[in-house]
């Protein structure tokens, strides 16, 4: 990996302003991991290295946000994916965009939350944020082999009970921003 991209992806994170003392622990840990001269992408799925960077990126609108119901983990999750090897998390949202929605050239801005979470015991995937503003018209393909169903939720009607348990704080972190 080039020093570069280490310090673009050090710079991404250390760029986010922390929502909550939980923000605040997971950036410090998170920017102590990658300053550790870690590897950062994962390798072999599920868990090789057992910590790696990953992407949430959320469609939003003025009044709510686009979620896909995940067959694997049984969630409401915002659309995402790993950070393949040698990629910026940027890079991986515009390509996760075309794989998972049917999307090309949307602009990603800045990362805007960041997460550390335990995936079914076995690895850490440290996962940046992204909102993305764009219309409910914006035609999406999404992919049915990863997703039962694609669907808008206005603000106040999110499924947080069967959601990613992150997605109340981003949700309230990005209220914050959008103000």
């Amino acid at each position: 990996m080039s020093l570069e991209l280490r310090a673009a992806i050090r710079a991404e994170v250390a760029a986010i302003i922390p929502l909550d003392e939980l923000e605040a622990e997971h950036l410090q840990a998170s920017l102590a991991w990658i300053d550790s001269g870690a590897e950062l992408w994962r390798r072999e799925k599920p868990a090789t290295p057992p910590e790696h960077l990953s992407t949430y990126f959320a469609l939003v609108d003025g009044s709510g946000l686009l979620l896909v119901d995940h067959k694997n983990a049984g969630l409401w999750l915002p659309t995402g994916g790993h950070v393949d090897p040698g990629e910026h998390p940027r890079d991986a949202v515009a390509r996760e965009l075309w794989e998972e929605l049917g999307v090309h050239s949307l602009p990603v801005p800045a990362a805007s939350f960041l997460t550390r979470t335990e995936v079914a015991g076995h690895h850490l995937d440290v996962t940046l944020w992204y909102a993305l503003p764009v219309s409910r018209m914006l035609p999406l393909r999404y992919d049915q082999t990863e997703f039962n169903e694609a669907r808008w939720f206005d603000f106040n009607q999110l499924p947080y009970s069967d959601s990613e348990p992150h997605l109340a704080r981003f949700v309230a972190k990005l209220a914050k921003i959008i103000a």
